[in-house]
């Protein structure tokens, strides 16, 4: 197998790939079929697939004919818990972007019918290709020089996203940018008591910490608020960018705080041992730029100097709302409306994170 610059060309078993349906996530095909031939004009049987990656909404994979087509629906018991998963806007959100931005599936079809699948959801196009999760796929070699070009892409591609134009792409009334920072410190923090299932002292801490801290505010852009290596699909053999996924907390706000939340998902290899146990992609692997280096290279492509207790303020609140979104999932799970088992240890991850934020602020760095 051939190698340029330390990647090897990966097998077919190194693109992401779908699987079978989990337990108690199965789509009625008996209702989704007609509709799907009625509005979308597929042909043939529809065979049904789910990507087994994620932890918000459920992303199945749908073939038909020789035609691929993505699905999303909103996780079985999430109404229980937030106003989250609006399907209806994050198609509204690709719609728009499609319009300035074009790493972004195309959307094909919108239903808020929920006679056909008991919730809405949206259809959009497959972009095929490597999504980098928690361990290298098989046959697949990465350099210390190619994850360092792929971690400078990273963060580029965000800067590239919050100057993208808002009213070209007909989204300039998608959030309210005025008080952004503040409501998310206190949404987050309304949104764990509600989903609490333990006793976490540390959570409660954070959360006081940062309301006290709260910097002010840096403008408005179009924020993808979940951005990390595993919503990113990238070309197999050079692993430049194709696509970005998961845009159903996309708004507009402050863009510090979206890169903060890429901030709490970048294990470093030095973190605690709690740290490299939850993380979600491959931010530890030789080459990657550091948390620090992060925070250098966006403020010299977007010209949005940070203080290094601004860029603390940003880390502990990523680390913070990561960690209330494990606590969201985990309490569904506790609740029954989830038999997905990886859902079973997220309490501990609650915990690491709660830890790793106290850490930060007690060493006042990031």
């Amino acid at each position: 197998m051939g190698s340029r610059d330390g990647l090897r060309t990966p097998n077919e078993a190194a693109l992401d790939r779908a699987g079978p349906v989990r337990f108690g996530e199965e789509l009625p095909l008996e209702r989704l079929g007609p509709y799907l031939r009625e509005h979308l004009g597929v042909q043939g049987e529809i065979v049904v697939e789910q990507f087994p990656a994620g932890h918000s909404n459920l992303t199945y994979l749908l073939r038909a004919n020789g035609q691929e087509f993505v699905l999303r629906r909103p996780p079985f018991g999430a109404e229980s818990i937030a106003r989250g998963h609006d399907m209806g806007r994050e198609y509204r959100v690709l719609a728009g972007l499609s319009r300035v931005y074009p790493k972004v599936p195309r959307p094909l079809l919108f239903c808020e019918d929920r006679s056909v699948l008991g919730a809405p959801f949206y259809v959009m196009e497959r972009v095929r290709g490597l999504i980098l999760r928690r361990d290298p796929p098989p046959g697949l070699e990465l350099s210390p020089p190619r994850m360092k070009a792929l971690s400078e892409a990273f963060i580029d591609n965000l800067a590239e996203i919050h100057g993208l134009d808002l009213e070209a792409a007909g989204l300039d009334d998608l959030g309210r940018p005025q008080g952004y920072v503040r409501r998310q410190i206190e949404g987050w923090t309304e949104r764990y008591r509600r989903a609490r299932t333990d006793e976490i002292p540390e959570m409660e801490r954070v959360a006081r910490w940062l309301y006290e801290h709260l910097p002010p505010e840096q403008g408005a852009a179009l924020i993808h608020n979940d951005y990390k290596y595993d919503n990113l699909v990238l070309d197999p053999h050079d692993l430049s960018l194709r696509a970005v996924l998961d845009w159903e907390m996309a708004t507009v706000g402050d863009p510090l705080m979206d890169l903060g939340t890429s901030l709490g998902y970048w294990v470093e290899p030095d973190d605690p041992d709690d740290l490299q146990g939850i993380r979600f992609g491959l931010t530890t692997l030789p080459g990657n730029l550091t948390r620090r280096e992060l925070v250098e290279r966006y403020a010299r492509r977007t010209g949005r100097a940070l203080s290094p207790e601004d860029a603390l303020f940003y880390y502990v609140y990523g680390l913070f709302k990561i960690a209330v979104i494990a606590q969201q999932i985990y309490f569904r799970y506790v609740r029954g409306f989830s038999q997905d088992e990886r859902f079973s240890q997220l309490i501990e991850g609650v915990r690491a994170l709660a830890r790793a934020a106290e850490r930060a602020i007690r060493r006042g760095t990031i």
